[in-house]
């Protein structure tokens, strides 16, 4: 569940820098990213402890929809920081 958490998270902080992109918006966009890093080693870990305890039925429920969870979440947080990286450009290109 802790993937989700570090997903929503990776999210609010990419649509916080679209917002505030003139005043700390690489701070934003590095704790975008970071919560993105932290979505998918979080993901990865519980499929792992899954695999450990041989809990298959539990695999063969959750993979299929975490995993689209997971690619929506990662997503998202790519186009968002594109974003705000494209609105970062277009500032300093007219000053």
């Amino acid at each position: 569940m802790m993937w989700l958490i570090f997903g929503i998270l990776a999210i609010i902080f990419a649509i916080l820098n679209i917002f505030n992109f003139k005043k700390k918006s690489d701070i934003f966009r590095f704790l975008s990213l970071s919560f993105t890093s932290l979505t998918v080693c979080a993901f990865y870990a519980d499929g792992a402890s899954r695999v450990i305890i041989e809990d298959w039925a539990g695999l063969m429920d959750t993979m299929p929809t975490i995993s689209k969870a997971l690619w929506i979440c990662v997503a998202l947080s790519i186009v968002i920081n594109s974003i705000s990286l494209t609105k970062s450009y277009k500032r300093k290109n007219t000053k």
